[in-house]
């Protein structure tokens, strides 16, 4: 959402102006990582969350830790196997009287080795089924409570934050978040048993050799955090990158029209293409780069099978282990660097997802509107449309004033006009009215009850609202229309539609009705866009009407037509008309003339006239205008 009209806070970002979102789960050494500012108190937060789960998530656990189990064992069986089937064959060949190879034992140990795959598999599928339950049923909560979080914020808050930047925590954030959960938690208790029964049961087979297995890890790590770093830039540099072209491919795709227009689509492609030689540049060094570390791992882990088959080869050679032995300690070392690289992907996707739970964490703890008063005995009673405005002040920037000591009386059923030049707080004084901003001095009333002394919802019941920038969204014009008031009627509909003089273009529509308006209600005109805004006024039937700049987009055969529904919607009800051509509002009761917060001058079209002073001016400015 962009700053409110005339004069709103500035547009500093603070701590949300973070650029790139971090990376997703499943990263590896040299992903680079958008950390939290607290990852500690985050953490903390984020585990909270897991309360209502603890039980199902201990089941998690062990279903992980047993599946590990199962699954290191197998190596051993194996070998066990290999070593029968070779002491069998050996004998053989030495012609021992009664040698054979014991195919029994050889059908036992792999009976033992499917029953333990079959079960290693049946505990991670319980594990993957159970954790990803918690997962979703945990970010659905998030989401829930996120959405009601918005719901109760102040308008201040999507004035003052980019609308994107709320919608990548609803999708970027909570994607981030939800993989997290669902892979990386369970991964993390893997690794962690995977490395402590893998290195128990290299030591049990053999020390010697399990030392140099642990010597080539260090020399592992070195080559990757060197590696990393290099790598480390142009991650960040791609994501900075990637985050300008899709700024500017939605800018372009939002504004083709314009572009169009003025003929600069070689320009755009122009910018474009310089975009995406950079992006393409620092992802090609990025990934080269990265893709250098696992050959050199790799490398590395073969110089260690280089030194576990010549030390095994020994050791058998001098009975001190069996062949079956040096296969499984193979397999072995194969898995005991995996849970280390596995470890460090976490710790990158968890730093990402605490700095994702962060952001949303930021949103959840942002101050809400003050609480509604509570209901008093006579909140039903029928509004007559009595505005005051009493010595009201008010800012959006603390060192700038907008409005000060602003007096105003509006009988019931009174037209007032407010017009002044562009920042003179216009629509200001209805942010005010509507309470999406609270005075900072002064008091406003309706019918004698202070408006902060009514609960919002039953404050903005009473107003209809038809603004310069109609709001419709993608479904049937009549669902549109029928958003004024719950549980209307298809009568109360036409009825509105009738009063608002939008029921004839609808009926010539192929759907009529049931027309259905796409995301931005494109396929109908801007006229008749507002006049369905102006048939939802109608069915809301509130007691009091606000029209900003109602006309302002519309031919004049249409502005017409618009006019004469906001005069039938009128009738009998206090309305309040921002305009700029002021020859539509020469007949409203009162003119409030603003300029810098202050109301100028006051009085009816004429008697302002006749006064020759700053509404004389614009008047006869926009006069001269429209003759040349």
């Amino acid at each position: 959402m962009s700053r409110p009209p005339d004069q709103g806070p500035s547009q500093g970002t603070g701590s949300w102006n973070r650029g790139p979102e971090g990376m997703g789960p499943g990263g590896g050494f040299a992903r680079p990582v958008e950390r939290a500012k607290n990852p500690r108190r985050t953490m903390v937060r984020l585990v909270k969350e897991f309360r209502p789960y603890r039980l199902r998530l201990g089941l998690v656990a062990v279903a992980a830790m047993l599946s590990t189990i199962f699954a290191i064992w197998s190596p051993k069986i194996l070998g066990d196997a290999t070593t029968v089937l070779f002491v069998g064959f050996i004998a053989r060949i030495r012609h021992i009287a009664h040698a054979h190879v014991d195919f029994s034992a050889i059908l036992r140990d792999l009976t033992l080795l499917a029953l333990l795959y079959l079960v290693s598999s049946g505990f991670s599928y319980l594990q993957q089924y159970t954790m990803s339950g918690v997962a979703q049923t945990m970010v659905f909560h998030l989401r829930e409570s996120l959405m009601e979080k918005l719901n109760r914020l102040p308008v201040r808050f999507f004035d003052t934050h980019p609308h994107g930047e709320v919608l990548s925590r609803f999708v970027n954030d909570f994607d981030n978040i939800s993989s997290t959960l669902q892979q990386s938690l369970a991964q993390m208790i893997t690794a962690i048993v995977t490395f402590a029964g893998v290195v128990v049961m290299m030591l049990t087979i053999s020390p010697l050799m399990t030392l140099a297995v642990v010597i080539t890890m260090p020399l592992s790590l070195v080559v990757t955090m060197v590696i990393a770093r290099r790598s480390q830039r142009y991650f960040v540099l791609r994501q900075r990158q990637l985050g300008e072209i899709n700024g500017h491919v939605e800018e372009m795709y939002t504004g083709h029209l314009i572009i169009k227009a003025y003929g600069h689509e070689e320009r755009a492609i122009d910018h474009f293409e310089a975009i995406n030689e950079r992006l393409y540049a620092s992802s090609w060094k990025a990934q080269f780069i990265t893709g250098i570390i696992f050959p050199l791992v790799n490398l590395i882990g073969n110089l260690g099978y280089v030194l576990v088959s010549v030390l095994g080869g020994l050791l058998v050679a001098r009975r001190a282990i069996q062949i079956g032995d040096i296969q499984a300690f193979i397999q072995y070392a194969r898995q005991f660097s995996q849970p280390i690289t596995q470890l460090a992907s976490i710790s990158n996707t968890i730093q990402s997802t605490m700095a994702s739970a962060e952001r949303i964490f930021e949103i959840l703890d942002e101050s809400e509107e003050a609480l509604d008063p509570k209901a008093s005995g006579d909140d039903s009673a029928p509004i007559r449309g009595h505005v005051v405005f009493d010595q009201v002040s008010f800012r959006y920037d603390p060192d700038q004033s907008l409005i000060d000591n602003l007096t105003i009386d509006v009988q019931p059923g009174e037209t007032v006009a407010i017009v002044g030049p562009t920042g003179a707080g216009k629509t200001t004084l209805v942010n005010l009215l509507m309470r999406f901003y609270d005075v900072h001095a002064g008091r406003i009333y309706i019918d004698g009850i202070e408006i902060r002394d009514l609960p919002r919802a039953r404050l903005r019941s009473e107003f209809g609202m038809v603004l310069q920038d109609t709001w419709l969204f993608h479904g049937t014009i009549r669902d549109n229309i029928a958003y004024g008031q719950e549980g209307a009627t298809d009568a109360n509909i036409r009825a509105a539609a009738q009063s608002a003089h939008a029921d004839h273009f609808i009926r010539t529509l192929p759907e009529g009705y049931n027309t259905v308006l796409n995301e931005d209600a494109s396929n109908i005109s801007q006229g008749q866009r507002q006049l369905l805004t102006i048939a939802r006024a109608f069915l809301a039937n509130p007691s009091m009407l606000i029209f900003d700049e109602a006309t302002s987009n519309v031919d004049t055969r249409t502005e017409i037509a618009i006019q004469a529904a906001m005069q039938t919607l009128m009738n009998h009800r206090t309305s309040f008309v921002i305009a700029h051509r002021l020859s539509t509002i020469r007949g409203a009761d009162l003119i409030l003339v603003m300029d810098h917060g202050h109301i100028v001058e006051q009085g009816s079209h004429e008697a302002l006239i006749s006064r020759r002073g700053f509404y004389y001016q614009l008047y006869e400015s926009q006069f001269h205008r429209a003759v040349i």
